[in-house]
């Protein structure tokens, strides 16, 4: 790795969703160019990516702290018993479906029991968690969830996806927070990416492989994550997501062989994130 100066990682959300994203997040880890994912503890399908998880300590996985529940029949509650966490909860009993609503309802407490039951259900099942991150970003949307965040990724000693501050960024509250927790976070040996991108654009498979390939291209030195979100296109996928057509693309991308030897060619390594404690 040390004749790298440049970093990819591909990582997956959202593997233990359903059986069509644990099929497809698989497949590209095994034989594709995901080379890290993260499994949601709340979802029906946790346990059966979870199994393979724990039988394959050598995959990148990590926990995708979850505190929102987005589809339109498709939902799941809350790890926690649901009296620990009122706040998390809509009217039908499930965590809300938006990300602001879960900030105007929820308190930093309730946050915390909710991530940590989903980190704990996560050890006891097999799972080693390389590191946490956020669906849909939740724990990026308030100063006090992000603190609870951070607090977390310290006593677990699991690495935060932490992404450096942007100058934009910067200017507002939460940057800030990342700012100056920056030294404590890479002291304990965990590495900041230098970038996140967390969608590559286009709405076909080819405009959607062109934008990936030229994100490569690219790519400046340190560590960039891009996040792909992995379907197959079959009945459950169609079912559950509107975004379903774009995920499918994805899942097929992500076994292009292109694009890994894209990045070979480029100079650039394709890590996870046990990977980043060896820079």
């Amino acid at each position: 790795m040390n004749r790298h100066n440049r970093y990819l990682i591909i990582h997956a959300d959202d593997a233990g969703m359903c059986h069509s994203a644990n099929r497809a997040t698989i497949h590209a880890m095994t034989d594709g160019a995901v080379s890290s994912a993260s499994v949601m503890v709340p979802c029906p399908w946790f346990s059966e990516f979870a199994a393979w998880a724990s039988e394959r300590p050598d995959m990148d996985v990590g926990v995708h702290l979850t505190l929102t529940s987005e589809w339109k029949h498709y939902r799941w509650g809350p790890v926690a018993p649901k009296e620990h966490v009122p706040g998390l909860l809509d009217d039908e009993g499930y965590l809300w479906r938006r990300v602001e609503d879960v900030v105007k309802h929820a308190t930093a407490r309730e946050v915390e029991i909710e991530a940590r039951a989903q980190i704990e259900r996560a050890l006891r099942i097999g799972v080693r968690p390389t590191h946490i991150d956020s669906h849909m970003g939740t724990l990026f949307a308030h100063p006090e969830f992000l603190e609870t965040y951070l607090a977390l990724s310290a006593e677990y000693g699991i690495p935060a996806m932490l992404p450096r501050p942007t100058e934009e960024q910067l200017a507002s509250e939460l940057g800030k927070i990342v700012a100056a927790r920056l030294g404590d976070f890479e002291r304990r040996g965990f590495r900041v990416l230098d970038r996140l991108i967390t969608s590559v654009n286009g709405d076909t498979y080819k405009t959607r492989k062109e934008s990936l390939l030229q994100a490569i291209t690219g790519l400046g030195p340190g560590v960039t994550q891009v996040i792909v979100h992995l379907m197959d296109d079959d009945p459950e996928a169609r079912g559950i997501a509107n975004s379903w057509h774009i995920r499918a693309i994805e899942y097929k991308l992500c076994l292009d062989e292109e694009i890994r030897a894209h990045a070979e060619q480029e100079g650039v390594a394709l890590v996870g994130y046990r990977d980043l404690a060896e820079l």
